[in-house]
């Protein structure tokens, strides 16, 4: 009873104030909360399509999901062994690495971090495979002579496919030399991924030209990948109990300070967006506050007839939320759509502001109106895949739900400070 009490006084109310400043602040607010969460599930999942590019790429390629090492030759069979009978083990890839100064048959220098894989690890290691995009050859690593290049240490050293470069400095163990003209490889092919660091300085050989080139001291080192990424710090344990004196480095320690730089970007720009929230907050504050104020003679009536203060305060917490629930919901729908056909949107925007640009454009300048182009930033940022992730979505509407409900509170808490005998005096 005491709920349909409250349903019915808050519905008949809201029936009085479809007109007026009334419902125009109530229609300003439900707006305000349906921008609020529909930006905010864009920009995030923006966001987060623009850093699982990179985060991808890393590591697929570079850190993997667990970088074991210390691991002896006669435990090396043991270990690849364990890790496929680990149900939450993809695939374990052994490897080299070493850093390296190269040469093009240019003339071009450049830095470069060499990585020496299994000519195979196309057919072992899939995501490697997807995140391996060729621009030019193909990935070959069939000689020890063949080397795979990133696009922009490529473009740095001016080669392409079947130029020759020189690995003239290249750190290793004791036993090889640190500089060297008979390190002579033949480029076969040029990668990208969706990490420019990536592109820019890393280089692929075999495994045969490592323990040519890099010495017998070089240290083997293990990439293994989860079917889960979360997991990792449960398999590096499970690592560490069955093979003793192994160092187990997680993708998370491993890329500490760069995954700390995004995650705070992501924050930030988050915080930012929640402003919107704190607006209509205030706006819905303002007006819940002057609408208690006009309802003053209807309150003392209820207030008279029974209800108590607190009834009186759930008959308008119940339109705050409302309110909050209408705009969510909307701004949910909106969201999700603009979301999914983010590439429309802005090839939409790309073309809008073209033809803007190109109709001022004749208007004052005609004679250079064909100098006019596209922003080539829009189709950047519509090649970007947006990614929705369930549990920011659930959050953000729960914000769009939590702002009004807030104001609703604060601005209700004095919505009986003048007894009825008063208000009914003075009307």
């Amino acid at each position: 009873k005491s709920l349909y009490w409250i349903s019915f006084v808050s519905n008949r109310l809201a029936r009085v104030d479809r007109e007026g400043r009334s419902a125009l602040t109530s229609f300003l607010a439900t707006l305000g909360i349906c921008f609020g969460v529909m930006t905010l599930i864009v920009v995030l999942s923006v966001m987060n399509g623009f850093q699982s590019e990179f985060k991808d790429a890393i590591m697929e390629i570079s850190s993997y999901h667990l970088r074991v090492q210390n691991i002896s030759e006669d435990n090396e069979y043991d270990f690849i062994r364990y890790c496929e009978n680990n149900s939450l083990v993809d695939v374990t890839i052994p490897f080299y690495e070493a850093e390296s100064f190269i040469i093009s048959d240019v003339g071009n220098q450049s830095v470069s971090f060499v990585r020496a894989v299994p000519e195979n690890i196309l057919e072992l290691d899939s995501g490697f495979k997807n995140e391996m995009d060729m621009i030019s050859g193909s990935f070959s690593l069939k000689s020890e002579n063949f080397i795979v290049l990133g696009s922009r240490l490529a473009y740095n050293l001016g080669v392409r496919t079947g130029s020759k470069i020189t690995l003239l400095a290249l750190s290793g163990s004791t036993d090889t030399a640190l500089l060297s003209k008979e390190r002579v490889f033949i480029v076969t092919g040029v990668f990208h991924s969706g990490y420019e660091d990536i592109n820019a300085s890393y280089a692929f050989v075999n495994t045969v030209a490592a323990e040519k080139y890099f010495g017998k001291g070089a240290a083997k080192i293990y990439g293994v990948k989860l079917k889960k990424q979360n997991a990792d710090s449960v398999v590096a344990n499970l690592i560490k109990k069955e093979f003793k004196n192994t160092k187990v480095e997680s993708w998370k320690e491993y890329n500490r300070s760069l995954f700390n730089v995004l995650q705070i970007e992501k924050n930030m720009l988050m915080l930012l967006v929640l402003l919107i929230f704190v607006v209509v907050g205030i706006n819905m504050y303002n007006g819940m506050r002057r609408l208690v104020f006009e309802r003053r003679s209807e309150i003392a009536i209820l207030s008279a007839l029974g209800g108590t203060a607190q009834k009186i305060k759930s008959v308008f917490f119940l339109r705050s939320f409302f309110t909050g629930l209408f705009g969510s919901l909307s701004g949910l729908m909106l969201g999700l759509l603009v979301s999914v056909n983010i590439r429309s949107v802005f090839e939409f925007a790309s073309n809008a502001m073209y033809y803007v640009s190109y109709f001022f454009a004749c208007l004052v300048n005609p004679e250079n109106a064909h100098l006019v182009q596209e922003n080539p930033m829009y189709m950047l940022y519509a090649s970007i895949p947006a990614k929705i992730f369930p549990s920011e979505i659930f959050l953000i509407v729960l914000f769009g739900l939590f702002a009004p409900i807030l104001s609703s509170i604060v601005a209700s808490r004095q919505v009986l400070t003048m007894t009825v005998a008063e208000v009914l005096h003075d009307e």
